[in-house]
């Protein structure tokens, strides 16, 4: 079980320095950690934009919850263009 423990912290760690966010991407379904790291939130954060409805492309299987990545990028596009066009 120390193992298992072991391991996963491993991931939450590689996930969020830089160099990982492109590997991260990869997949087509995002964990919550992943999309924290990919959004540089705390993992609590990430499950409270997820509560109150304010990520997209969120799925739920069974009681895992996934975020579809090519719906999150395009989301962060998104509101990055809105967000240089209010700066104008």
């Amino acid at each position: 079980m120390a193992e298992w423990r072991a391991r996963r912290g491993d991931r939450r760690a590689a996930a969020t320095t830089r160099e990982n966010l492109e590997p991260i991407t990869d997949g087509l379904l995002l964990t919550v950690e992943e999309v924290a790291a990919i959004l540089r939130l705390s993992r609590k954060a990430a499950y409270a934009m997820i509560e109150r409805r304010q990520l997209p492309g969120v799925i739920r299987i069974g009681r895992r919850v996934r975020v579809c990545r090519a719906v999150l990028l395009d989301w962060l596009q998104q509101e990055g263009a809105l967000s240089l066009e209010a700066q104008r």
